[in-house]
Protein backbone atom coordinates (compact mmCIF):
# COMPACT_ATOMS: atom_id res chain seq x y z
CA UNK A 1 0.00 0.00 0.00
CA UNK A 2 1.09 3.59 -0.65
CA UNK A 3 -0.04 7.04 0.50
CA UNK A 4 -1.10 9.55 -2.15
CA UNK A 5 -2.30 13.11 -1.58
CA UNK A 6 -5.58 13.68 -3.44
CA UNK A 7 -7.04 17.20 -3.37
CA UNK A 8 -5.10 17.92 -0.18
CA UNK A 9 -6.12 14.74 1.68
CA UNK A 10 -3.89 11.73 2.24
CA UNK A 11 -5.40 8.57 0.76
CA UNK A 12 -4.21 4.97 0.98
CA UNK A 13 -3.98 3.15 -2.33
CA UNK A 14 -2.77 -0.10 -3.72
CA UNK A 15 0.76 0.03 -5.11
CA UNK A 16 1.64 -0.20 -8.82
CA UNK A 17 -1.56 1.38 -10.14
CA UNK A 18 -1.62 3.47 -13.29
CA UNK A 19 -3.38 6.82 -13.16
CA UNK A 20 -6.48 5.40 -14.84
CA UNK A 21 -6.55 2.45 -12.41
CA UNK A 22 -6.19 4.84 -9.45
CA UNK A 23 -9.09 6.97 -10.66
CA UNK A 24 -11.29 3.88 -10.87
CA UNK A 25 -10.01 2.71 -7.46
CA UNK A 26 -11.12 6.08 -6.05
CA UNK A 27 -14.57 5.58 -7.57
CA UNK A 28 -14.16 8.25 -10.25
CA UNK A 29 -15.17 8.02 -13.89
CA UNK A 30 -11.94 8.74 -15.83
CA UNK A 31 -13.94 10.28 -18.67
CA UNK A 32 -15.27 13.00 -16.38
CA UNK A 33 -12.14 14.30 -14.64
CA UNK A 34 -9.02 16.38 -15.25
CA UNK A 35 -5.84 15.59 -13.30
CA UNK A 36 -2.92 17.66 -12.07
CA UNK A 37 -0.07 15.29 -11.19
CA UNK A 38 2.70 16.64 -8.95
CA UNK A 39 1.99 20.20 -10.05
CA UNK A 40 1.61 19.54 -13.80
CA UNK A 41 -1.50 18.85 -15.88
CA UNK A 42 -1.28 15.20 -16.93
CA UNK A 43 -2.58 14.68 -20.44
CA UNK A 44 -5.16 11.93 -20.77
CA UNK A 45 -3.07 9.91 -23.25
CA UNK A 46 -0.43 9.42 -20.50
CA UNK A 47 -2.81 8.03 -17.89
CA UNK A 48 -2.33 4.40 -18.91
CA UNK A 49 1.48 4.62 -18.69
CA UNK A 50 1.84 6.82 -15.59
CA UNK A 51 2.31 4.73 -12.45
CA UNK A 52 1.36 6.30 -9.14
CA UNK A 53 4.18 6.44 -6.59
CA UNK A 54 4.19 6.89 -2.82
CA UNK A 55 3.79 10.58 -1.84
CA UNK A 56 2.54 11.72 -5.27
CA UNK A 57 0.26 14.77 -5.16
CA UNK A 58 -2.89 14.84 -7.26
CA UNK A 59 -5.51 17.50 -7.81
CA UNK A 60 -8.56 15.96 -9.46
CA UNK A 61 -11.34 18.11 -10.84
CA UNK A 62 -14.67 16.53 -11.78
CA UNK A 63 -16.54 17.85 -14.78
CA UNK A 64 -20.10 18.76 -13.81
CA UNK A 65 -22.87 19.38 -16.32
CA UNK A 66 -25.72 21.74 -15.79
CA UNK A 67 -27.17 24.99 -16.88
Amino acid sequence: MITVQVNGDNRISEANLTMIELLKYLGLNPRLVAVEYNGEILHRQLWETTFIQNSDRLEIVTIVGGG
